[in-house]
């Protein structure tokens, strides 16, 4: 698989916010500070690959790659199915955590923003896109 490291990153990272805030939730209030520094912790490192991923898609936009937002980020036909379904997979997982558990630390719901951002990575770094195409010229409109 290529990419893997993103998608392990994926899931490792969900699977530990699963666990603090799921206890969180279950009444260890002892892990409410570590559910809130934790949400904070992925949110911000979110910012970070997502501004590294925009640059990479930048890049490869001017080098003739035809990128639109839902073939890089929702990677609609730029990745294989497999790393498809693991990253929004996690990205879903994460929603549905990150907001249910909202009630109790409403810092939850900045966690999707990372796995979301680690889908639109892997876009940037190993999504395969079409080659640009240019509208043929026209002369209309031209003095000669």
């Amino acid at each position: 698989m290529t990419g893997k490291r993103i998608v392990v990153a994926s899931w490792l990272t969900l699977g530990v916010f699963a666990l603090i805030g799921i206890l969180d939730v279950l009444g260890v209030s002892a892990l409410d500070t570590a559910v809130g520094v934790y949400s904070l912790a992925l949110f911000f490192a979110s910012l970070v690959i997502w501004i590294y991923a925009f640059g990479k898609v930048l890049v490869r936009n001017t080098q003739g790659d035809d990128i639109a937002v839902a073939s890089w980020v929702f990677l609609q036909g730029s990745a294989p199915k497999d790393v498809r379904r693991h990253l929004l997979g996690a990205t879903l997982a994460s929603c549905i955590l990150g907001f249910g558990m909202g009630f109790a630390n409403p810092l939850g719901a900045l966690v999707p923003m990372f796995q979301l951002g680690l889908a639109a990575l892997w876009g940037a770094r190993h999504g395969t896109y079409p080659e640009r195409t240019l509208p043929p010229a026209t002369t209309r409109g031209v003095r000669r």
